[in-house]
């Protein structure tokens, strides 16, 4: 009798390494030596730049090898500000791109190496390197050249975005976010370092490990999960479990700090190996997009219902998410609006600012997202999104 057998292919992704628990201003000298960069242009957010001495020890550090300091991206990384940053890096001569900061600032980088290596000048260019969805709801990618020159991040928020290729870049004409990617523009090296997230607001840390844990969670629930992601989603939540009630408790514990960065690290396995989110993800990114809902909090308000939606298809996985969040015997659901709750986040789409009119349209524009439909149990129209929005109203 023929056995069944597990397939697949794990591929590694292009990236040198991840420093964790060394000090930012160490674990930089050390890459700078190994690399013998000699023109870094720095990427940071504009708080930590404003009112942290971050930036200023980053400074101390590349000493004559820094290039400049661009500390402008607007939120959701608008294109006008990237295609300025680039040709700023341009005029510079830059060797190495720097970032530190959360998810703006990270795409923001990818954007810059992108700009680099394809002669983009001007906003309107990048039109050509959009991806785009086909009717068949395929992400489809234009030939991209490799970026002009890659990146180290330091990240400070929990949505693990440096460990992608990948990049949301906002068109503020058209008020619509495109998204981005060739292989070499992840980060050649992640520097995880607590002690810099601590300046992070606690809503926006605490909600972007919610994030992480639902990168783990749709993961683990995919229609084709992986033996590697499993692996690392099961520990990215134990990870994110118990990290995240004590930062809440104890804002200056950096080993609680680092475990939520080490759980987001471990979260993106499957991303980075074509393992298929569902509606969570495929609903956040369009009440991001439309109803400006920042991406934490679309996770808060969303995973609890599309685990509950999908729990007759994938009841026996669900379990292996109850025990990992460390509540064995509970609903999946359940373990995860407690975790929310505790962590003092929202839980509904009022709580996020939503409007009721808002929520037709969005279940119109989340049948284009290929998410939803690589769900586990199929969304076969607007009808059962609303249905969802609904129950997270």
């Amino acid at each position: 009798m023929a056995q069944h057998m597990t397939r697949g292919t794990h591929r590694f992704p292009p990236m040198d390494r991840v420093v964790y628990g060394v000090p930012l201003a160490e674990a930089l000298a050390e890459e700078i030596r190994l690399r013998d960069s000699r023109a870094v242009y720095v990427m940071a957010s504009g708080t930590l730049t404003r009112q942290t001495d971050v930036i200023n020890s980053v400074r101390d550090v590349l000493g004559n090898r820094l290039a400049g300091v661009y500390a402008k991206i607007g939120a959701h990384t608008p294109r006008v500000d990237v295609v300025a940053a680039a040709n700023e890096a341009r005029a510079a001569k830059a060797d190495l791109v720097l970032t530190v900061g959360g998810g703006s600032v990270t795409d923001a980088a990818k954007m810059v190496g992108l700009c680099l290596g394809n002669d983009v000048t001007r906003p309107e260019q990048l039109d050509h390197f959009r991806a785009w969805i086909t009717p068949e709801g395929k992400n489809e990618r234009p030939p991209t050249k490799p970026p002009g020159v890659r990146f180290i991040a330091v990240p400070t928020t929990l949505s693990a975005g440096e460990f992608t290729s990948f990049a949301g870049c906002t068109d503020t004409a058209r008020h619509v976010k495109e998204s981005f990617g060739t292989e070499l523009m992840m980060p050649s090296a992640v520097i995880l370092d607590p002690a810099v997230t601590v300046y992070t607001p606690e809503w926006l840390f605490l909600s972007t490990g919610i994030r992480a844990v639902d990168h783990a969670v749709e993961d683990i629930c995919s229609i084709n999960p992986t033996p590697f992601s499993d692996g690392a989603s099961l520990h990215a939540l134990r990870l994110l479990s118990r990290g995240l009630p004590v930062v809440k408790a104890r804002p200056g514990d950096l080993a609680a700090r680092l475990d939520c960065q080490l759980g987001a690290w471990m979260s993106i396995m499957g991303s980075q190996n074509g393992v298929t989110k569902g509606a969570s993800h495929g609903i956040g990114h369009v009440l991001g997009g439309t109803a400006d809902v920042p991406h934490g909090y679309t996770s808060c308000v969303m995973l609890p219902h599309v685990l509950r939606f999908n729990e007759p298809i994938n009841g026996e996985r669900q379990k292996l998410v109850a025990e990992a969040l460390g509540s064995p015997g509970m609903k999946a659901a359940d373990t995860v609006t407690a975790l929310i709750a505790s962590l003092g986040l929202p839980a509904t789409l009022r709580d996020v600012g939503v409007k009721p009119e808002q929520l037709d349209a969005i279940a119109r524009q989340s049948m284009h997202d290929r998410w939803v439909h690589s769900n586990p149990r199929k969304i076969d129209g607007p009808a059962v999104v609303r249905e969802l929005l609904d129950a997270a109203w």
